[in-house]
């Protein structure tokens, strides 16, 4: 095969994950390009961060960790976070230098020979590694619910990734279609310019009250992290935390912006509909359903389990151990990214001591 070259780890993405396993490579004597290399598929630094909307300032960020090893200071709190997290990130890589390779897509992950894995992309060659850290994340997989006619839909449809922010959405009529903490925010946003917003939810939007501490954190992560071991796909850590109760939202369920729907069972030319005739005319709707791991590259594994999931014990793939996953499901925070970058690389480098590579 031509074009490929060895290293002993491969990370893929370069986000909070992925620069995080790269720093504890870095740290615990791996040296970048010879010993591991990391591909991301983006234009440039910043992880999924450079793709938020322009309205979704530093200041709204809600939890976000530092790196490892070196904290982000002295943010503007109102200019975008798209652009405070991308200049942090750059600089981050060349602080450590990590060398990340971009743009490169990976486009299939597959067995190789003497143990080896086999990472081919599309415009960076053939990667041989003894040990894979996985760390695409989801913004590149936005979920789409299909509904009955959502194809004769006259206006525009448009998901949480493409959020243009609210301007865009001036005089006129907005369905919100999801009970995330991106479906509050965008509703919050868009009411002030809209002709009028109507928000619906498959379920009743659950609201928490009063501190959510340390021990409150972890019982969330482990609700999470079962489902992954039992090889479920795993859910968001938000969805079983609840939206926090600010004032932002309070006001929102005082002026009735947040006044929540049930879903809608059919999409018309016009609008969206119910079984019990109600209808809603609609100019946009607005899908805030939030993303899936994007881990298709991988496969060729055939690491999913019957229950649609990878199992992981810790960050480790269950099907394999050289495969590791950061940023998912249970990792799937800032700070749950850093903890599962170190884990991985300690297990990565415990799987390297024992297992040689063959002559």
């Amino acid at each position: 095969m031509n074009n490929v070259r060895e290293v002993e780890v491969v990370v893929i993405g370069a986000g909070q994950a992925g620069l995080a396993a790269a720093h504890h490579l870095r740290r615990t004597g791996f040296e970048p390009e010879r010993d591991f290399v990391v591909l991301d598929h983006a234009p440039a630094a910043g992880g999924a961060w450079q793709f938020r909307w322009p309205s979704l300032t530093y200041g709204k960020v809600h939890g976000m960790h530092a790196l490892p090893g070196m904290e982000l200071t002295g943010a503007d709190p109102d200019r975008p976070s798209s652009e405070v997290v991308a200049e942090y990130f750059d600089a981050y890589e060349r602080a450590f230098d990590l060398r990340v390779r971009r743009p490169v897509d990976v486009r299939a992950v597959r067995e190789g020979t003497d143990g080896r894995l086999l990472v081919e992309t599309s415009d960076d060659g053939t990667w041989s590694t003894r040990a894979l850290i996985n760390a695409t994340g989801t913004w590149d997989r936005p979920f789409w619910p299909r509904y009955p006619g959502q194809e004769t839909f006259r206006g525009r449809q448009l998901h949480t990734a493409r959020y243009p922010g609210p301007e865009a959405f001036a005089g006129l009529r907005v369905v919100v279609v999801g009970g995330g903490a991106s479906g509050t925010q965008h509703l919050l946003e868009i009411a002030p310019y809209a002709a009028r917003t109507t928000w619906v939810t498959r379920r009743p939007p659950v609201f928490r009250e009063g501190p959510f501490d340390e021990g409150d954190g972890r019982a969330a992560v482990a609700l999470v992290e079962e489902r992954v071991r039992q090889g479920l796909p795993p859910k968001s850590v938000v969805s079983v935390t609840g939206l926090p109760l600010n004032d932002a939202i309070r006001k929102g369920l005082a002026d009735g912006v947040l006044d929540r729907l049930p879903m809608f069972d059919r999409i018309t030319p016009d609008g969206v509909e119910w079984n019990d005739g109600r209808w809603v005319a609609a100019d946009v709707i607005l899908w805030a359903t939030g993303f899936r791991a994007a881990v298709g590259h991988l496969a060729p594994l055939r690491l999913r389990e019957p229950g649609g999931g990878i199992r992981l014990e810790g960050t480790r793939a269950v099907a394999d151990p050289r495969i590791h996953l950061v940023g998912y499901g249970p990792s799937a925070s800032t700070i749950g990214a850093n903890r599962a970058g170190r884990a991985a690389v300690r297990d990565i480098r415990r799987l390297l001591a024992e297992e040689p590579v063959a002559a």
